[in-house]
């Protein structure tokens, strides 16, 4: 079992995508049982809020289901349970280096360290754009995750390396 957390600023938006994007492709690449998602935000309040309807609507319009999520605040408890933790943003990443523990460190990477073929280094946030910038959010996480799967798809079968 693989446990990802994504990571934005109020996970209200971005890491809720991420998280849905990487339950549906996880399941098409036959690792719904070798995954367990969560997402969370550095600042995420007030706690328990819905993602973004805007999120939920460009998720839907591509296939995805944005499930139960809500809001939380990462957790110091969240460094040791998950496998990997990623951020959406190089200033969440600075947030969660400054939080984590040393020996959880290796643990923390932008998603888009897993993307190829693309240019960018951090998922943009949408909240205060349009329409357009949800669809580069989704765009961005799909790459992302496509990415991730590989590697872990690989690493299921390079144990050893």
């Amino acid at each position: 079992m693989t446990k990802l957390l994504m990571v934005c600023m109020g996970n209200t938006c971005r890491s809720p995508m991420a998280r849905a994007i990487a339950c549906t492709m996880g399941a098409a690449a036959g690792l719904a049982s070798a995954l367990e998602t969560d997402c969370a935000g550095t600042h995420a309040d007030p706690l328990g809020e819905r993602p973004d309807p805007r999120a939920a609507l460009t998720l839907a319009r591509h296939g995805y289901a944005m499930g139960r999520a809500r809001s939380r605040p990462i957790a110091e408890q969240d460094f040791i349970v998950f496998d990997l933790i990623l951020a959406m943003d190089l200033d969440n990443l600075a947030q969660l280096r400054r939080l984590c523990p040393e020996e959880h460190g290796h643990k923390l990477h932008l998603l888009l360290d897993f993307a190829e073929g693309i240019k960018e280094v951090e998922v943009p946030d949408p909240y205060y754009g349009n329409e357009a910038g949800f669809e580069q959010v989704l765009a961005l996480c799909e790459a992302g995750i496509r990415g991730l799967i590989r590697h872990l798809l690989w690493r299921r079968e390079h144990p050893c390396a």
